[in-house]
């Protein structure tokens, strides 16, 4: 699923909120969390997950195309843990019984049918 996508289907479900209050929401959450990524805060939202960052030494790698060593610096990568609610949304026998994929429609999107029932 897209950020588009997301928003779309967000519009779809909440027809009270316009396509443009959904986006600016949808646009801000994201921004305001690779903020606090990048000030090297951790964010967590209960029963979803949390997001941190995990440090990666310095390290030799390899060209892959001539096979020659390559110094690759340090760096932080961004790292998502599952919480316990959503591994076990992921794994319910419902979610692991998706339907063959309708051509407009994502796997996320139909999880979410399957959990909260067909939008109106």
């Amino acid at each position: 699923m897209t950020k588009s996508e997301l928003i779309e289907a967000l519009v779809r479900k909440q027809t009270q909120l316009g396509y443009r209050d959904v986006e600016l929401a949808v646009k801000t959450i994201l921004e305001h969390m690779a903020q606090t990524l990048a000030r090297g805060e951790r964010i967590e939202i209960r029963g979803f997950g949390s997001f941190s960052l995990h440090y990666r030494p310095p390290r030799v790698g390899r060209n892959p195309k001539s096979g020659n060593p390559v110094s690759l610096p340090a760096k932080y990568v961004p790292h998502f843990k599952p919480g316990k609610e959503l591994r076990e949304r992921v794994n319910s026998e419902e979610s692991l019984r998706f339907q063959p994929q309708e051509a407009n429609e994502s796997p996320l999107e139909q999880a979410g049918e399957q959990l909260y029932g067909t939008p109106e």
